[in-house]
């Protein structure tokens, strides 16, 4: 055995920590709840000196993949981490690299697939992994985290396929335990090995294609290939698991189960849940009963035969599935264990049970529960576990606010600062916001230029979340929700089956304003959509409320970003200085797209900003896609006092960071000039007004605050010459 320490963490902490241990060459990756906290973790021993591995954050997890693969193809070792949507959004990257063979791992932390949105623990993700070819262990434990992510580098390389390390999102990702790692980095790297590439892609003297367009008989061959290699590793992994044990003293296999053998009733189940139904299974023996538990370690390949000679001589097997494979009468895990249990030749009575979706809390009582069910007589087959039922009926609820037609909205203000005081809220006074958010007073202010109806659209962010926590909601007026990388295509559909009602005469003619709301970065994952749906010149409008950072997760970098600031995946330490690169021009790439309306807005200057709504808006309702950003202040990210917001966002403006200007019909035009009215200061006097930018004031970093002067200026410059 190697010499260990002891660690009271997290599997998100784990993880990071085996990561740098085996030192990766790269980490591709965006951030999503629950995995998010890897990344991070990697980046304050990245910003510490204690690993030099190449962090590359993406704008979406499509992208993130796609570096990855490029990476590993270059014969460099990679990691990802993902969870939920992200996992979907890249999928169709999975069978890529399978199928061309390149190992790598990467760690899902399990989550539930929206919609609805919910960011709590299922399994609803990582089910959709296993037709892509990846070999997927899953860990049940803070322990197991750590372990497996240095077996499945090995077993990735060995038979060359990338390779899963699933778990409990916030539950396993989130809960700290005792557990341990080993002392010195070098023995996880020699347990590892040296990579072996057979055909290493950067050989220029011997180029290789990789990803060839295949006719038949050369695809099946590939596939067979794949499956063959799915063979092995099914073959390799008790040796691994074996020679693991060696170095740590910890036994590992396939499937693990207590009291199976003599059992008339089994519960098999995934992940977190097999500790709580291991302790009571436990208590429920020394009762005099005959019950047994099981769980997997293994999900591709699926250990079927080693499943059920564990289980199979149960009288009644009950496979508790948190996530479902609607409308083929189970969970995945349960329609896999039948199939074994017929193909190994058992006749044990099984049944199917779907519980803990959205992060539900799995109890003992629960255990037990699921225990009696499965010798039950009288209990189906297939049944969800924990559904709260309804009142029944059809009666239809009164509204709480009377509706925000057009009548009462057409009040003529123009934009006039006392005018505008008549206009009825879209946004009711409810919201879970910080206090100082910027959002709540940004969108009020949007909405006040607005005297036509408006339906909403709001991408995943700080600004939906607040609003409309289940069963309540903060809008008086239409509102749709779509993940961050499809909100403006979602609403350009919306705003396109609208108008051809109306031509139709299915609804009632008359002006509508679409109107599309992102922050938190939501343009970056989501820009994509943004320029087709502008560039189709749908009619609609886009609100973008920039924060500086993906705020709802915890604020990580995004790609509006101030330079050398401070974020959870841009740390300030020996090795680095907060955030690397410049900030992102989105006013400047819309107005390249040629839309009628461009404009940037911030509450310092609340009178244009009214009047650039009213603008924006008759656009959207005539021309095509208008777009407004204002910059919306974070006080417990930029970490400062929500009561000097509206100072720090003049202050933004005064130093040219965030100038106010229009793009109207390609001819720009500057809002506001501080240089004429003697307001224009130094970049640095805002950046040392915010927490998140304070250390900038420092000489050591000097040059960082000059490049990002420069750029400001540069940008000034340019924008006054249009």
């Amino acid at each position: 055995m190697k010499e260990q320490v002891m660690e009271y963490a997290s599997g998100n902490e784990m993880a990071a920590i085996a990561i740098k241990q085996i030192r990766y060459d790269l980490m591709g990756y965006y951030p999503i709840t629950p995995s998010t906290q890897i990344a991070e973790n990697l980046d304050i021993m990245r910003a510490n000196g204690e690993t030099d591995m190449v962090m590359v954050a993406a704008e979406g997890e499509h992208s993130a993949a796609g570096i990855c693969y490029g990476a590993s193809v270059a014969g460099g070792r990679v990691i990802n981490a993902t969870s939920a949507n992200g996992l979907l959004y890249a999928l169709e990257q999975f069978p890529v690299q399978s199928g061309t063979r390149y190992p790598m791992v990467m760690n899902v932390v399990c989550r539930t697939v929206s919609g609805p949105l919910s960011i709590k623990g299922d399994h609803s993700d990582i089910m959709y992994l296993l037709n892509t070819g990846w070999p997927i262990l899953f860990a049940a434990t803070v322990q197991q985290v750590y372990d497996f992510n240095i077996i499945a580098l090995k077993l990735a390389e060995q038979v060359r396929l990338p390779v899963v390390v699933a778990y409990d999102g916030f539950f396993t990702s989130h809960q700290k335990g005792r557990c341990y790692r080993f002392a010195s980095d070098q023995a996880v790297r020699d347990y590892i090995g040296e990579k072996q590439e057979k055909y290493p892609f950067l050989d220029l003297e011997h180029p290789i294609t990789v990803g060839s367009y295949m006719n038949e008989p050369d695809l099946i061959n590939n596939r067979y290939q794949l499956h063959l290699a799915m063979e092995e590793a099914d073959q390799l992994l008790p040796q691994l698991f074996a020679s693991y044990e060696e170095i740590s003293g910890r036994a590992y296999g396939k499937v693990e189960g207590l009291g199976c053998d003599k059992a008339k009733s089994t519960l098999v189940l995934l992940g977190s849940s097999y500790d709580t139904a291991l302790e009571t299974v436990e208590e429920m023996q020394k009762d005099g009963e005959e019950v047994g538990v099981a769980t997997l370690h293994v999900l591709r390949p699926f250990p079927g035969k080693e499943l059920t000679e564990l289980v199979g001589h149960s009288e009644n097997i009950l496979v508790a599935d948190r996530q479902d494979s609607y409308g083929a009468g189970g969970g995945n895990l349960s329609l896999e264990v039948r199939a074994a249990m017929q193909k190994f030749g058992f006749a044990t009575k099984i049944k199917s049970l779907v519980y803990g979706l959205g992060g539900k809390d799995f109890f003992q009582e629960d255990v037990r529960a699921m225990l009696a069910w499965a010798q039950d007589p009288s209990k189906p087959d297939f049944a969800y576990y924990g559904v709260t039922p309804g009142k029944g009926g059809e009666e239809k609820e009164e509204p709480l606010f009377a509706p925000v037609t057009g009548e009462r909205t057409h009040i003529g203000a123009g934009g006039n600062l006392n005018a505008v005081t008549a206009m009825p809220g879209r946004i009711a006074p409810g919201h879970g916001a910080c206090p100082g958010c910027g959002i709540p007073v940004n969108l009020n202010l949007l909405l006040r230029g607005i005297e036509d109806p408006v339906v909403f659209l709001f991408q995943t962010g700080c600004a939906m979340i607040v609003t409309t926590a289940y069963p309540k909601t903060s809008f008086k007026v239409p509102y749709l929700h779509n993940l961050f990388q499809n909100g403006a295509a979602t609403l350009s559909g919306v705003a396109e089956i609208c108008y051809r009602k109306q031509q139709k005469g299915e609804i009632p003619p008359g002006d509508i304003v679409f109107v599309m709301v992102s922050g938190d970065g939501g343009l970056d994952i989501g820009m994509g959509s943004a320029l087709g749906t502008a560039l189709r010149g749908h009619r609609l409008l886009i609100f973008e409320y920039d924060n500086g950072g993906y705020m709802n997760t915890g604020y990580q970098l995004s790609y509006s970003t101030p330079l050398g600031a401070r974020s959870s995946t841009s740390h300030v330490g020996k090795a680095q200085y907060g955030k690397t690169f410049l900030h992102k021009d989105m006013p400047g790439i819309m107005a390249a797209t040629g839309i009628p309306y461009v404009a940037t807005v911030a509450e310092s200057n609340p009178v244009d900003f009214m009047k650039k709504a009213a603008k924006a808006a008759h656009y959207a309702k005539t021309q095509g896609t208008a777009y407004v950003k204002a910059i919306s202040a974070c006080p417990l990210n930029w970490n400062d006092k929500p009561a000097t917001e509206r100072r720090v966002i003049e202050a933004a403006v005064n130093c040219c960071y965030f100038p106010l200007y229009e793009v109207e019909q390609g001819v720009t035009k500057l809002s506001y000039d501080p240089e004429k009215t003697g307001k224009k200061i130094p970049v640095l006097n805002w950046l040392s007004m915010m927490g998140r930018t304070k250390h900038l004031q420092k000489a050591e970093y000097q040059e960082v605050v000059q490049r990002l002067q420069q750029e400001i200026d540069a940008r000034f410059q340019k924008l006054k010459n249009r």
